[in-house]
C-alpha cells in the first residue's frame, strides 16, 4: 500500500466519524439524560426545551452533512456549524450535565472547521462545557462550586494543551514517516531501474562475449592449423619427396612409415581442433563432471598421472563460464603434453562465494614467463588464448613457472549461475 492510499484510508475513517460521530454522541447523551432526569430534577418545561434543542441539533447536523462535501477545509459555514453545535450543547448541558457527551464533539475536528485564529477559543469554549458538567452542572450554586468549576476548567485546559502538543508531535512524526516512505519508494524505484540496466548490460556483455569467442576460436583454429596440421602436411610432402627419389626399398619404406605417422598425427590434431571448437563435453555433463572426464582421458592418453579435485559447494554455472573454464583446461593440458614433460598434474576447481577459481599445476620442466614474452613478443599463443578467455568474462589469468620447478596456471572468474 502506498503512502497516498494509507492517507486516503485514514481520511475516510475520520470523515465517517465527523459525519456520524455527533449523532452517536447526541443519542448517548439523550439516553443518559433520560436515565438521570429524576436525579437532576428535570421539569416538564426543561423536557420541552431539551426536545426542541435535540431536534435543532439533528437539523444542524443534517444540514452540515449535506454541505460538508463542498467545504472540506475551514470556512465561514464551518465556523457557523461549530458555533451552533456548541451553543446547543451548552444549553443542553445547562439543563442536564450528561448532555456533555454531545459537547465532546467540539474537541474533534476544530482544525477542520475553524480558522487557525479561532481553534484555541473554540477548544476553550468546549472545555467550559466539560468543566461545568464535571462540577455538577451549570451554573455553580455557590463559591465552592465556582472554585471546583475553575479548578476543573484549569485541568481541562492543561490536558487539552498537553494532548494538543502530543497530537502535533504525532502529526509531525506521521509526516516524517510519510516523507521517509516516499523517499524509500523513490530509492526502490531507482534501484530497480539500476538492476534492470545491469541485467540489460549483462545480457549485452554475454552477446559480445559470444561474438568475441567466435573470433577467438577462429584465431585459435588458424594458429593450430598452422602449428600442427600445416607442419604435418609439410613433413609428409618432404617424406614423400624422399621416397620419390629413393632407390633403396628399405629407405623408402622407412620414409613412408614416417609419412604415415605424420598423417595419423595430423589427423589427430585436426580432430582435436574440431573437438575444441565446440565443447561437446558439456552437452550431457556439468562442468565438474566434464573436467573430470577430460583430465582422466588426458591421463590415459599421455600416461601422466593426473588428479582432479573440486572444493566448495558446486553450483550450476552460466554456459559461457563453463565453456571458458573447460577450454582453458583443454589448452593447459595440451601445452603440458607438448612441452612440460611432466610426471604428475593436478587440476582444482574451487567454488568460493562469488567467484570460481581454476588451478592447473604440473611438475614439468617449467619455463621463464618473462623470457618467453621477450622471445615471442607475447606469452605464447596458448597462454594468450587462456588469458583472453578469462578476461573476456571479467576474470583474470596468472602464470607461475620457473625452469625445473613446474608450472602453475590459475584462472579466476565471477560465479554467474545458470539462468
Amino acid at each position: 500500500m502506498s503512502t497516498a492510499d494509507a492517507t486516503q484510508m485514514i481520511e475516510q475513517r475520520w470523515g465517517t466519524f465527523y459525519r456520524w460521530g455527533p449523532y452517536t454522541l447526541l443519542g448517548f447523551g439523550v439516553l443518559m439524560s433520560v436515565a438521570t432526569s429524576g436525579v437532576v430534577g428535570m421539569g416538564p418545561g426543561e423536557w420541552y426545551v431539551s426536545g426542541a434543542l435535540v431536534g435543532a441539533a439533528l437539523a444542524v447536523q443534517a444540514w452540515w452533512g449535506v454541505l460538508a462535501g463542498s467545504r472540506p477545509g475551514p470556512s465561514p459555514a464551518g465556523t457557523l456549524y461549530y458555533a451552533l453545535r456548541w451553543a446547543i450543547a451548552f444549553v443542553l448541558t445547562w439543563i442536564n450535565p450528561f448532555f456533555a457527551f454531545y459537547a465532546v464533539a467540539g474537541y474533534f475536528g476544530a482544525e477542520r472547521l475553524l480558522p487557525p485564529r479561532l481553534v484555541k477559543p473554540g477548544l476553550f469554549a468546549t472545555a467550559v462545557i466539560m468543566a461545568g458538567s464535571q462540577s455538577g452542572g451549570l451554573p455553580p450554586r455557590d463559591g465552592l462550586g465556582w472554585a471546583v468549576f475553575g479548578g476543573l476548567l484549569a485541568v481541562n485546559v492543561v490536558l487539552l494543551a498537553v494532548f494538543a502538543h502530543l497530537a502535533v508531535q504525532e502529526d509531525q512524526r506521521a509526516r516524517d514517516a510519510a516523507t521517509t516512505i516516499v523517499e524509500l519508494e523513490r530509492a526502490n524505484t531507482a534501484l530497480q531501474q539500476a538492476m534492470d540496466e545491469n541485467a540489460a548490460l549483462h545480457a549485452q556483455l554475454l552477446v559480445q562475449a559470444r561474438e568475441a569467442g567466435v573470433a577467438d576460436e577462429r584465431r585459435r583454429l588458424a594458429a593450430e592449423i598452422h602449428d600442427t596440421i600445416a607442419q604435418g602436411l609439410t613433413g609428409i610432402i618432404a617424406q614423400l619427396q624422399v621416397v620419390t627419389n629413393a632407390r633403396d626399398e628399405k629407405l623408402a619404406r622407412e620414409h613412408l612409415d614416417r609419412a604415415a605417422a605424420l598423417a595419423r598425427h595430423s589427423l589427430g590434431e585436426a580432430r582435436r581442433s574440431v573437438h575444441n571448437l565446440s565443447p561437446t563435453a558439456l552437452e550431457h555433463d556439468a562442468l565438474p563432471e566434464a573436467l573430470k572426464k577430460t583430465v582422466t582421458e588426458w591421463a590415459e592418453r599421455t600416461g601422466v598421472r593426473a588428479d582432479f579435485t573440486v572444493t566448495g559447494p558446486a553450483e550450476p554455472l552460466h554456459e559461457e563460464i563453463e565453456a571458458t573454464l573447460l577450454r582453458i583446461v583443454q589448452e593447459a593440458l595440451s601445452n603440458t603434453a607438448r612441452h612440460a614433460r611432466a610426471t604428475r598434474l593436478g587440476v582444482t576447481l574451487s567454488f568460493m562465494g562469488d567467484e570460481v577459481t581454476l588451478d592447473v599445476r604440473d611438475d614439468g620442466r617449467g619455463f621463464d614467463p618473462l623470457a618467453t614474452v621477450e622471445r615471442t613478443g607475447s606469452g605464447g599463443f596458448g597462454l594468450d588464448g587462456m588469458r583472453a578467455r578469462a578476461e573476456r568474462i571479467a576474470g583474470s589469468f596468472t602464470v607461475e613457472s620457473e625452469p625445473g620447478h613446474g608450472t602453475a596456471l590459475s584462472a579466476r572468474v565471477p560465479l554467474v549461475r545458470h539462468g
